[in-house]
This record gives C-alpha cells, sequence and structure tokens, in this order.
C-alpha cells in the first residue's frame, strides 16, 4: 500500500505538466524552417551548474568569515567565468536557422530519419544535440556546424500505424562550454510523414497473373526464352527487353526503339484485389497487399490494385507504380 501511495500523488503532478507541456507547445507555430533568437531560446542552469553555485557560495562564505582575501579572488573569478560560460552557452544556439528536409515515406513500424540541416551565419557552435521532445538524452544527436557553413544531424521516429502522420516536436540544445547551463529550444515542424502498412511477414503467395488480351502473343520463340531476334518497341515492354546496343544505332539515324523477342515477352498482368486476401481484418489485408505489392515489383510483373471504395490503379511497372500502390494502401479508409 505503502509503494501504492507515492504514485497516486505523483499523478496529479505529472498530469499538470502534461497539461502544461501541451499548452505550451500550441503556442508555438508549426514551421520547417526556424531561426532561433533570444524570444525562443531559454537557458537554465544544469546540476553541475547548481553544484557550482553552491560551492562558490561556500567559499565565498568562508572568505568573508576568515578574511582572506585571495578566497574572494579565487570566488569571483570562477563567478565571472560562470557568468561568460552562460552567454556562450545561449550564443551558440542565438542565430542559428534550423531547416527540415522532407521525410521518405516508410513503413509502419520502422524508424524514419528527420533531416535537419542546421546553419550558422556567424562563428563556428560546437556540441549542439537534437532529439525528439521528451525522448531519452543517449538519443542526442550532437553535431557541430562551422563558421558560415552548414552541418546535419539524424532524429529517429517511429510511426506505429500506417497513414499521414504529424511529425514530434524536436527539442534542439546545447551545453557548451563547461556544462554549467543548457539552453535550448523547441521546435514543431509543419511536414508530415506518409507511412506505409507494415508488409505481412511472411507474406503469402502471389496470385497467379494473367495473359494481358490483346498483348503480343505472336512472334518467334523459343524454348527457355531464348532471343531469336528483335521487333519494334511496344507500349508496356519491360526495361529489361529494350535491345538498348541496336537501340542507341537506330535513334541516332532517326529510327525507334526496338526489343528483344523472346517467349519472356507475352505480357503479363497481376492484379492485387480486395477479395484475393481471404477472410482477414481489413488492417491485415493491407499488410498483405503491400507484401504482395514488393513481391510484385520485385518479380518484375505488370501489376495493378484494386481497393473497395477507390477508383482502380491501372496495371504497370516500376517505382512510380509501387508508390502509387502504397500510398493507396496508406491512405485507404
Amino acid at each position: 500500500m505503502s509503494a501504492v501511495l507515492p504514485r497516486a500523488a505523483l499523478a496529479p503532478v505529472a498530469s499538470l505538466r502534461a497539461l502544461w507541456h501541451r499548452w505550451w507547445q500550441a503556442r508555438l507555430p508549426r514551421t520547417d524552417t526556424l531561426l532561433l533568437t533570444q524570444r525562443n531560446v531559454y537557458i537554465l542552469p544544469t546540476r553541475a551548474g547548481i553544484a557550482f553555485a553552491i560551492t562558490l557560495l561556500v567559499l565565498l562564505l568562508a572568505s568573508i568569515n576568515y578574511q582572506l582575501n585571495l578566497g574572494y579572488v579565487l570566488t569571483f573569478l570562477l563567478a565571472g567565468s560562470a557568468v561568460v560560460a552562460m552567454h556562450v552557452t545561449h550564443n551558440t544556439l542565438r542565430t542559428l536557422t534550423l531547416r527540415l528536409r522532407p521525410p521518405a515515406p516508410v513503413f509502419a513500424g520502422e524508424a524514419a530519419l528527420l533531416e535537419v540541416v542546421l546553419s550558422s551565419p556567424t562563428h563556428a557552435r560546437f556540441g549542439i544535440g537534437l532529439r525528439v521532445l521528451g525522448a531519452a538524452w543517449d538519443t542526442l544527436s550532437w553535431t557541430d556546424v562551422p563558421a558560415m557553413g552548414q552541418a546535419s544531424a539524424r532524429v529517429g521516429f517511429v510511426p506505429a500505424q500506417r497513414g499521414v502522420h504529424e511529425l514530434p516536436a524536436l527539442s534542439v540544445e546545447t551545453r557548451f562550454p563547461l556544462g554549467l547551463f543548457r539552453a535550448w529550444a523547441i521546435w514543431r515542424p509543419a511536414a508530415t510523414l506518409l507511412a506505409y502498412p507494415a508488409p505481412e511477414k511472411p507474406a503469402a503467395p502471389l496470385p497467379a497473373p494473367l495473359p494481358h488480351p490483346g498483348g503480343p502473343q505472336h512472334g518467334r520463340r523459343t524454348d527457355g526464352g531464348e532471343v531469336e531476334g528483335v521487333r519494334s518497341y511496344r507500349r508496356g515492354d519491360a526495361l529489361k527487353l529494350v535491345y538498348w546496343k541496336k537501340a542507341a544505332k537506330s535513334l541516332a539515324s532517326g529510327g525507334e526503339l526496338v526489343s528483344r523477342d523472346t517467349a519472356g515477352t507475352v505480357q503479363q498482368q497481376l492484379w492485387l484485389e480486395w477479395q484475393a486476401c481471404g477472410p482477414l481484418a481489413p488492417e491485415h489485408r493491407l499488410e498483405r497487399l503491400s507484401a504482395w505489392v514488393l513481391a510484385a515489383q520485385r518479380a518484375g510483373f505488370e501489376y495493378g490494385l484494386r481497393l473497395p471504395g477507390v477508383a482502380a490503379i491501372e496495371p504497370a511497372e516500376g517505382d512510380a507504380q509501387r508508390r502509387r500502390c502504397l500510398e493507396a494502401l496508406a491512405l485507404w479508409q
């Protein structure tokens, strides 16, 4: 019972602290570029700074009590050093410009790297750390910014589920040069992060692809897909089938692209459909379709996607098709 009471007593304090943080962050505008000034950089003594202040107070009292002139000199010399360190700590962040590069989409449950570019218009800056606000101290990403130059730092953020996520608030801080003071600023980026559904593991086998209606079914072929010749390029041919050496000569003389004529040129299309996922929950179906998109991309199929309530994505191939399908899965409602 005694172990429960302290927790119950701390619950209101934690609630008030969380309420204060939410109110404070809500006052900060969202922006992908932030200039640090004296209005948004805060500074407080660290534990080492508080211990240093107590030591100075003891030295001062001892010097007064015993009338030690050298004690006065040492006390005020150390105090002056602390004041200078405070100004240096604050100036390490002041006038810095932070710019967030657009984050690339990731799969849910994977770490997204947020890359921040720090620019200094004047002197060099040392010992600058960046982390997600509220994260552990050991997650700080440290960097130094050269004079009138730039440096980048990366911070990890893990989206727990698919969809569009607002980026968390970031904290930039420093304790340079003596560690007696901590200067920091809070930054709320305006960019969003798109999280694709996490692929099913292990992935189910792909549905069987079907020959494309009206596709290239004619031409000379041999068993095993051996090359029998070339033909004119047809829209939908895989890039690996283009005969690049002959195409270069043909294009130089005003001709057109040509493709290899093999047994593998029979066009096959694969439809990834919601109904093909079986009796799964909606989120699990999205995870299976996500895994199928990656598998179809690796296999080199032309594939399309059909989702309920969404216009079908016509079969195609390539990275652009993969992005279209994964975005549709991430945003499906």
